[in-house]
């Protein structure tokens, strides 16, 4: 990659990854995971209409990975170069790879947008009787390939998920970072975040009644994605216990110190700790049910971005 693309500067003054790459990776795992449990949804129950959840996956999938464009952008060194990441590819490189992925996600995620929204769109260029038909003839080439759109929208929002893991996961000298487990993690974090982010937005912008099947069905799945979640994180925390003696030594950016508190405080307590509090003490009563909903939501995501610092940070302070 060029070399004055790099990054080093930016926001990150003393790492060369900081918080404006955390929120990216969060961002594009909430993209991703958003949109995948929605289509599986739509897949699995073989729905032809255009779901609430659906509109606020959709909406949310192109809104994040947009707005996590700009803090990936912004934390390079030279942000207004950014564009020369996208005519150089270096198909040994992870970034590159990660780039052209992204490169033809962005896009699919527009057009998903598109066909939720179409009456919408139509309703405000109904007075400029050009454009709206021009829309027009676009939706109508775009309807005909909607199916491999959407197949297409699932296998490439999986990529984005794993792209975010394989991309740190190649720094060797950081053992935290330098492991398999990472991409995986990375997935199934982004599941837990987009599917509570979607249901968050679905219910609050489209009106989804908080237990109708769709919510229900996340509701349902959301539990085994945690569970995943937290076995894949005992993993990657055994593997740095068995390993060798300077793989041991990082184990205690679990144990004490800030990051340690970020984990325990931010991840295990707020992500999946107060998801289950808030469902089993208030889940069960109706006058407080949406109440923790939504904070339950909430609590999911900060949960997720807590686990992108903790990675992050802790991954490049125990390094070699």
């Amino acid at each position: 990659m060029n070399g004055a693309i790099n990054f080093t500067y930016g926001f990150s003054h003393g790492v060369e990854w900081g918080w404006p790459i955390a929120v990216y990776l969060l961002l594009a795992g909430i993209s991703g995971g958003a949109l995948i449990v929605a289509l599986m949804i739509r897949f699995y129950k073989k729905q032809h209409e255009d779901t609430p959840l659906l509109k606020a996956a959709s909406l949310v999938s192109f809104a994040t990975i947009a707005f996590g464009m700009v803090f990936l952008v912004g934390d390079l060194e030279k942000p207004l170069y950014f564009w020369k990441i996208l005519i150089n590819y270096n198909f040994s490189s992870v970034m590159s790879i990660g780039v052209l992925a992204i490169s033809v996600y962005i896009p699919l995620t527009l057009v998903m947008c598109l066909y939720l929204f179409e009456k919408e769109i139509s309703a405000i260029l109904a007075k400029k009787a050009q454009i709206l038909g021009y829309f027009e003839m676009v939706m109508t080439l775009l309807k005909k390939i909607r199916p491999l759109v959407e197949v297409l929208s699932v296998v490439f929002a999986v990529v984005i998920c794993a792209y975010t893991g394989f991309l740190i996961s190649v720094l060797v000298r950081f053992p935290i970072l330098n492991t398999a487990i990472l991409p995986a993690l990375f997935v199934v974090s982004g599941l837990s975040a987009g599917t509570a982010s979607a249901s968050m937005v679905a219910s609050y912008f489209f009106k989804e009644d908080t237990h109708s099947g769709d919510l229900k069905t996340l509701h349902t799945i959301e539990w085994p994605i945690m569970a995943v979640e937290i076995m894949l994180i005992a993993m990657l925390f055994v593997s740095l216990l068995v390993g060798n003696e300077f793989q041991q030594t990082t184990t205690g950016a679990f144990k004490s110190g800030v990051y340690a508190t970020l984990f325990w405080v931010g991840v295990m307590g707020v992500g999946f700790g107060l998801p289950l509090v808030l469902n089993f003490a208030l889940g069960k009563h109706v006058a407080h049910s949406h109440t923790a909903f939504y904070l339950s939501g909430m609590a999911s995501v900060l949960g997720v971005l807590c686990l992108r610092m903790f990675i992050i940070y802790a991954g490049q302070t125990f390094g070699v």
